[in-house]
């Protein structure tokens, strides 16, 4: 495959899996403001322990998402590592959302209901920053290509010919 091929084939990929993951991230979105808003209306709880459960509610509906839809082509193998993982990150998520929340609420005094919202929502984009990197890169870890494992057995292939017809030296062995 060409180079510009082979360019255009990893960036249909990667649009596709950031389509995914932005569908899975939506409607976990959609689950933590819900449970947080619920949460915060009716019980005492405050704001930033609201936002924690809600987050954690989430992340639970999100790794079903993630393992079963978005990355269900994804190496299988090591399931306790993989979800040791995901939670490792997500919690690495949570403080990311939870802190934009709790600088706004207790930092800048903005704590009102609409404010409370568009802060969650502010941290839960740079959170999700993280995590889409973090959840591709270390928790689905991709299966090796067949067109890489093809590619570089033709190239061991071509090599092993050249090296062949190089009669050793009697003298130096």
């Amino acid at each position: 495959m060409s180079e510009p091929g082979a360019l255009r084939t990893r960036l249909e990929l990667l649009a596709r899996e950031v389509a995914k993951f932005g569908a899975v991230g939506a409607f976990g979105l959609l689950v933590n403001i819900a449970v947080f808003n619920l949460l915060r209306h009716t019980t005492d709880l405050q704001v930033v322990r609201a936002s924690v459960l809600a987050t954690f509610v989430a992340i639970l509906f999100n790794y079903v998402g993630f393992r079963y839809w978005t990355y269900r082509d994804r190496d299988k193998t090591g399931r306790t590592r993989e979800l040791a993982l995901f939670l490792l990150f997500s919690a690495a998520g949570a403080v990311i959302e939870t802190g934009v929340l709790y600088l706004a609420t207790y930092g800048f005094g903005w704590n009102t209901p609409v404010q409370s919202n568009v802060f969650k929502i502010v941290g839960i984009g740079i959170a999700t920053l993280f995590r889409f990197w973090s959840y591709r890169t270390w928790v689905f870890k991709t299966l090796p290509a067949k067109e890489a494992v093809l590619s570089g057995e033709r190239f061991l292939e071509q090599r092993r010919p050249t090296e062949e017809r190089v009669a050793p030296d009697p003298v130096r062995n």
